[in-house]
């Protein structure tokens, strides 16, 4: 992370309170960036005038969108609350990103074919659930036993980003792939329960407290489980977590150059063809915005975009001909 002792105490802080990992990743990068800028100055003091000179550069300088000058804002928000206990002025004056966002990378239904039949048969059902059911990386990854309806063919998603809990649905095609992974799963579960040292699953601090026998449930067991035990970061407790998603983005970048995909694939875009394939389907935004756990509605319609092209739905006259 870093061999500064102010942010290892910021990162200890953090983690104290149970922020994802994610979260605190970034938190320390608009940090360390932040400090930097200002010539290795202590935040403390540093204000205002300073954060404004800051998230005033990212945008001139940097030319960086709004929701990545939004995730340093809040870093810098989180700092001063929390670590300083000196809040910064609601009305900071800044100049604010008016750069929009990307259309996403989408791909097509061949594509995606093409990409599901290359990657890696590890990874692949993964790659079928964040495709069948539009999740992030990190919400597949997360999946735990309880979280699949078969009944309704549904997944639960909780805590997702903003803290949202939904549900979205799963394609009946996948059950039987997902019942063997439940069954591996399962088979860890077993050889774990052998070991006096497991500490049973990480679950989420408040509901830990409340239920001290559902560690050792396989119900909220991760459904993609990593290969090895582990020491949770911060305590001695011996656990099981779930896979590491960097080698399934490698994965999914390997699986879209031996496919020849010309394009620039991530996980996220698998994501994304999930969306404008239903827009393409006839599916209605506000069905989409629940499906995705959009906040805003104005997320969402940058597919309609994507299916545009550009060119707002004109037809071109050279097809007349």
């Amino acid at each position: 992370m870093s061999n500064s002792p102010y942010l290892n105490y910021i990162k200890e802080f953090m983690q104290a309170r149970h922020y994802a990992r994610l979260t605190i990743k970034s938190y320390i990068y608009w940090i360390k960036f932040y400090i930097n800028f200002h010539q290795k100055k202590h935040p403390s003091q540093l204000g205002d005038r300073e954060v404004e000179a800051f998230l005033t550069f990212l945008t001139v300088k940097r030319g960086v969108a709004a929701n990545t000058q939004a995730q340093a804002l809040n870093a810098l928000v989180y700092l001063y609350q929390e670590i300083i206990k000196q809040p910064l002025d609601p009305s900071l004056r800044f100049h604010r990103s008016n750069k929009q966002r990307k259309l996403p990378v989408v791909l097509t239904q061949q594509e995606v074919r093409l990409l599901l039949a290359t990657i890696s048969p590890k990874y692949q059902l993964l790659a079928k659930l964040m495709y069948g059911s539009g999740l992030r990386l990190m919400e597949a990854i997360r999946l735990r036993i309880k979280d699949i309806d078969f009944n309704f063919f549904t997944l639960s998603i909780y805590n997702a980003k903003g803290g949202k809990n939904r549900r979205v649905t799963l394609a009946k095609e996948l059950k039987d792939t997902l019942s063997n992974q439940m069954d591996f799963a399962f088979k860890y579960f077993e050889m774990d329960k052998l070991n006096s040292e497991y500490a049973g699953v990480k679950l989420p601090h408040a509901f830990a407290k409340k239920s001290p026998n559902a560690p050792y449930d396989f119900l909220w067991h991760f459904l993609f489980p990593s290969n090895g035990l582990s020491v949770e970061p911060g305590t001695s407790n011996i656990r099981r977590h779930h896979i590491n998603e960097t080698t399934f983005q490698k994965a999914i970048k390997q699986a879209a150059h031996r496919a020849r995909i010309n394009k620039h694939v991530t996980s996220h875009t698998l994501r994304h063809s999930f969306a404008t394939h239903l827009l393409q389907r006839g599916a209605d935004i506000r069905t989409i915005q629940e499906q995705l756990g959009h906040t805003d509605i104005r997320t969402t319609q940058i597919y309609t975009h994507v299916i545009q092209a550009g060119a707002n739905g004109v037809v071109s006259p050279l097809s007349d001909l």
